[in-house]
């Protein structure tokens, strides 16, 4: 994560440029408060934001991870359709062993 995912989840729609990727290089082009522009995040607020949104990313990677592996959901379907009970359970179990492989944190499935 960087400064600029952190801009625009702290101020969305905001103007600014940034040059460079440091809190010092932003150039805040919003119109006043006062006039129904966004004020400007401190240095604080904008690390904060890029250290929440970096430990979101780290939460959910096992949810990226799964989505490469599990079973094309068609499988399932074409076995619903069938009948065919033995190619469901397949599907199922496959997605059980990706879930096992990238467990989420917590240990809650």
């Amino acid at each position: 994560m960087d400064i600029t995912y952190a801009l625009q989840s702290l101020r969305p729609g905001s103007e600014w440029s940034l040059n460079g990727d440091t809190y010092d290089g932003l150039q805040w082009l919003e119109p006043p408060v006062w006039e129904g522009g966004q004020s400007k995040p401190t240095k604080e607020e904008v690390d904060a934001e890029v250290a929440r949104l970096k430990q979101e990313w780290e939460y959910t990677e096992y949810q990226r991870l799964r989505e490469k592996e599990y079973p094309d959901f068609r499988d399932y379907l074409d076995g619903i359709v069938k009948g065919d009970q033995g190619q469901m359970q397949a599907y199922i179990n496959a997605c059980l062993a990706v879930k096992e492989k990238y467990p989420k944190p917590g240990g809650v499935k």
